[in-house]
């Protein structure tokens, strides 16, 4: 495996890693709650896992990996764009 391609091994996992911690920020702020309970980190480790996943799948010219991962990235957009829509709804009641 040329060093190239162990970077881009270590990208694809250093965007496994972003995808596991959010999973595990919601469930730690589940349990805090005692209720299900989706934090703002969870959007934003999304982000950052789909960006490094999408980079990855780019690099891997893989069109599956590239179409799943685009269109989530999009979701997960969406959802802060939504999270700040309201915030600003509420500071504005």
């Amino acid at each position: 495996m040329t060093t190239a391609e162990k970077v881009w091994v270590a990208v694809g996992f250093g965007g496994q890693a972003l995808f596991f911690g959010r999973f595990l920020v919601q469930w730690i702020a589940s349990e805090r709650a005692r209720r299900s309970v989706v934090p703002l980190a969870f959007w934003w480790f999304s982000v950052g896992g789909g960006a490094v996943l999408l980079a990855y799948a780019i690099h891997r010219r893989d069109p599956v990996f590239i179409a799943g991962q685009s269109c989530g990235l999009l979701i997960y957009l969406r959802n802060l764009r939504l999270i700040q829509r309201a915030k600003q709804d509420d500071a504005g009641a």
